[in-house]
């Protein structure tokens, strides 16, 4: 009996040591089980957690360690008959005992019975493992018994209103039909409160709790309180003094409240974000010479009056340096005063940490554009207290010349290879160029094909080779629409359209749509092959009737058109058109009509024939052509009429824009155009000439009616045979145009692609150079764009400076465009 007790002795104790290891790591405590007495011949390690975290493995009494000593010889003795598993439901026997390594026939060993509880443990299935063991003819049978974690069948939210149930099942990370775990409870609670953090709801209480279904089986229950939202009402600093706080704040992703916080979101404390603009801060001290910067941790207040949040940033600035003496050293491609001409930074000006991190930049892709794909220029400074300057030399390594080696090309199932291929500026042998890597990404991404594009590479077949690996993301080039839209010019639109500027996976751009709109009906036909026969050449053409009703006459042209270009260089192209049109000019206004009848205004052709080329030079050093936040676009046409047909004209047009990125997202553009006809032996038609006002010119001025105008003097009879007599306008258009358009661009929801806009337009066009310039007339105002589902959207509304008596609303117009504009 000695014995027996002494064997049982073994196994609690055993138990003492690896379930509070365990249990301790998942609070739930577990359920108590009384131990069996000596006289059963069994032992157990029935404790709870918190029992066994006072016991120990050698015990805790004089009796205790007197038992531990007589043991040792006893456990010698036991010989293990076989080793069972009890208490498991859900999970397998067998896979329980892959974490036993203890076997039948092996002598009872204290360590290894410990050992194997940890293991068992270690799967996560279990939230209570005790070992005992029961005396057997032979020696003993080793019996684990489990307790097994629970399941969660269903997760509850109650509370969530601002916040959908489902995006707090999301965040809580708890799955159904999984083990419950509690310590992935309290993960899930803490990104629970984070995601109305996020929100605004600082003041959310989140709490989690378990309801019992069954005897293995849980609901896992999410309460929220969640408050009223709390933003930002200030943000504070301490200890700036070389920036004011307009500027810090300026600065920072994190804003201040205001009046537009619900649509823009604005004020929204977010932890991630805030500690981000610490690092903001500090760039902008770096960037201006301040070295020793230190900004605080952001502290985080609630008002008194709970109605906001306040945050608190501490700067400790040190002294502003300056730059001293650059050099250079090492493997010197060019001598000291060449390289010195390609940095941004010189001695004397304000030492600026971004300048220096373009300055190596600009180093390595001068050495990479030569071929050494390695080469590597580490800035080494030395600072100057007393001086408070801070010299800089560029230890140069160029590493060896590589070559191209192969070019991989990945995620594009839809677009055929070479499509991509011959966007690339380098080829397979090629001496490798930074350069041409950077414009061969922008090239691909020009195409708009693509959502993403990531030009990396790696080790070649041999040491002084690369291999370049494009892996591209495709996004959708195929439309197919059917709708409605609007614009100020045409009214109401409805249109049907298909489109396809990857058609076949070739690159090919196909349209075909319509358009009927109140004062508009558009049809066309297209097809364009940007690179003919594999070659550069681009090659298109199309067919289309367009009917379109304007201030005094409607226009109806039936015909179509070829089109080919060629690039000169990556940035400069040639573009060629020949179209040949029908046209017929009708319903003419009575204004017109009473000019004609007076003789003060030439009737205009019925009907005529248009055959025309049209030839011009484009460049355009954007950086991303689809939306540009920098470069030049710059264009120069010549259009001649007179290649058979009945009209003979000459028109000129050059159109330069210019973007330039301000910062936070926003960007500033002026676009000039200039632009002259006129006619070769015989009157220029009035359609060809030109027309400012409304939203692709003047805004805030009528939509073509800023260009030559005659007064007529128009008689109306009414019912009675009284006549009445009143001035109207004839706009016979211009044959000079000059606009100038200065924009300015910013984010309002950076997501959804919504931008706001401010503008300043200034133009004019008469029949004369010095007509046109000697009253130039000016719009000033703001809008909304959007690139929506169904196409771009323009809301802009515009105030005439000075406005025309009879013609503008001194109070401005508001332009609104919707759709695909054909």
């Amino acid at each position: 009996m000695l014995r027996k007790f002494i064997s049982a002795t073994i196994a609690v104790q055993v138990l003492a040591c690896s379930v509070t290891a365990f249990a301790e790591a998942d609070k739930p405590a577990v359920d108590k089980v009384a131990a069996d007495t000596p006289a059963s011949d069994k032992a157990t390690a029935g404790k709870s957690a918190s029992d066994n975290a006072a016991a120990s493995v050698t015990g805790n009494s004089a009796t205790d360690k007197a038992t531990d000593k007589a043991a040792a010889p006893a456990a010698a003795e036991e010989k293990i008959t076989s080793v069972t598993v009890k208490g498991n439901h859900r999970i397998e026997t067998a896979a329980i005992m892959q974490a036993v390594k203890v076997r039948a026939g092996e002598l009872l060993d204290r360590e290894k019975v410990d050992a194997d509880i940890r293991s068992i443990f270690k799967l996560g299935y279990f939230r209570d493992v005790q070992a005992r063991t029961e005396q057997a003819a032979a020696g003993v049978v080793l019996e684990y018994v489990v307790q097994e974690r629970p399941i969660v069948r269903e997760i509850k939210v109650e509370g969530a209103k601002e916040i959908k149930p489902d995006k707090v099942r999301d965040a809580v990370d708890i799955k159904p039909n999984t083990i419950y775990s509690y310590k992935d409870l309290q993960k899930g609670l803490k990104k629970v409160k984070k995601l109305y953090t996020d929100d605004g709801y600082y003041l959310a209480e989140v709490d989690g709790r378990i309801s019992q279904r069954s005897e293995n089986e849980v609901n896992v229950i999410i309460s929220v309180k969640e408050g009223k939202k709390v933003l930002i009402q200030t943000i504070s600093f301490d200890g700036n003094h070389a920036f004011p706080a307009k500027k810090l704040k300026k600065t920072m992703e994190t804003s201040e409240e205001w009046w537009l916080s619900w649509l823009t979101g604005a004020g929204t404390y977010k932890e991630e974000e805030l500690k981000n603009d610490v690092a903001l801060i500090a760039d902008l001290y770096l960037n201006n010479g301040y070295i020793n910067v230190k900004v605080g941790e952001p502290k985080v207040d609630l008002l008194p009056d709970k109605s906001g949040l306040k945050v608190t940033i501490g700067i400790t600035e040190g002294e502003q340096f300056k730059l001293g003496t650059i050099g250079f050293k090492g493997d010197l491609l060019e001598n000291a005063d060449t390289l010195n001409k390609m940095l941004k930074e010189k001695s004397g000006q304000i030492f600026s940490r971004s300048a220096l991190r373009t300055d190596v930049y600009t180093l390595t892709d001068f050495y990479a554009d030569k071929g050494y794909a390695f080469a590597n220029a580490s800035p080494l400074t030395s600072v100057h207290p007393d001086t408070r300057t801070v010299d800089i030399v560029f230890d140069m390594e160029k590493g060896s010349i590589v070559h191209i080696d192969r070019i991989n090309i990945s995620g594009n199932p839809k677009t055929r290879d070479k499509v991509i291929r011959r966007e690339l500026k380098l080829a397979e042998g090629d001496l490798y160029s930074a350069t041409a890597v950077k414009r061969s990404k922008q090239s691909v991404m020009n195409t708009g094909f693509f959502e993403e594009a990531n030009l990396t590479t790696v080790k070649g077949s041999a040491p002084d080779k690369l291999d370049m690996n494009v892996d591209v993301k495709e996004k959708p080039t195929g439309t197919f629409s059917i709708g409605a839209g609007y614009s100020s010019l045409d009214g109401v639109i409805g249109q049907g359209s298909i489109s396809q500027s990857n058609f076949l996976g070739l690159g090919l751009k196909a349209t075909a749509s319509v358009a009927i709109g109140a004062r508009s009906k558009t049809y066309n036909l297209g097809l364009t092959d940007p690179y003919f026969l594999d070659s550069r050449w681009t090659l298109g053409g199309d067919l289309y009737r367009n009917e379109r009703q304007y201030v005094d006459y409607t226009r109806r042209a039936t015909g179509g058109d070829i089109k080919a270009g060629y690039p000169l260089t990556d940035t400069l192209s040639t573009f060629w058109l020949y179209k040949l049109e029908a046209k017929e000019i009708f319903n003419l206004s009575s204004a017109l009509l009473d000019g004609i009848h007076s003789g003060t205004v030439v009737a205009p052709d019925s009907h005529s024939v248009t055959s025309a080329i049209q030839a011009s030079l484009s460049s355009n050093t954007t950086d991303y052509h689809p939306d540009p936040t920098s470069g030049w676009i710059n264009t120069l046409s010549i259009e001649f009429a007179g290649v058979g047909g009945t009209n003979r004209y000459l028109r000129y047009v050059t159109e330069h824009t210019y973007f330039y990125p301000v910062g936070w997202s926003t960007v500033a553009s002026i676009r000039g155009t200039l632009g002259y006809i006129h006619g070769l032996g015989m009157e220029i038609p009035i359609d060809e000439k030109f027309y400012l006002g409304g939203i692709g010119s003047l805004r805030g001025y009528s939509p073509r009616t800023v260009c030559t105008t005659t007064p007529t003097l128009a008689t109306t009879t009414d019912a009675n045979g009284i006549g009445t007599s009143s001035f109207k306008y004839v706009y016979l258009g211009g044959q000079t145009e000059a606009v100038v358009s200065a924009e300015y661009t910013f984010p309002l929801l950076k997501e959804a692609g919504l931008k706001g806009v401010a503008f300043l337009d200034a133009g004019n066009s008469q029949d004369t150079v010095s007509a046109t310039f000697s009253r130039v007339l000016a719009s000033y105002g703001a809008g909304i764009r959007w690139l929506s589902p169904i196409g771009p959207l323009r809301l802009e509304y515009g105030i005439p400076i000075n406005p025309r008596s009879g013609i503008d609303s001194s109070s401005g117009r508001l332009e609104f465009s919707i759709g695909t504009m054909f």
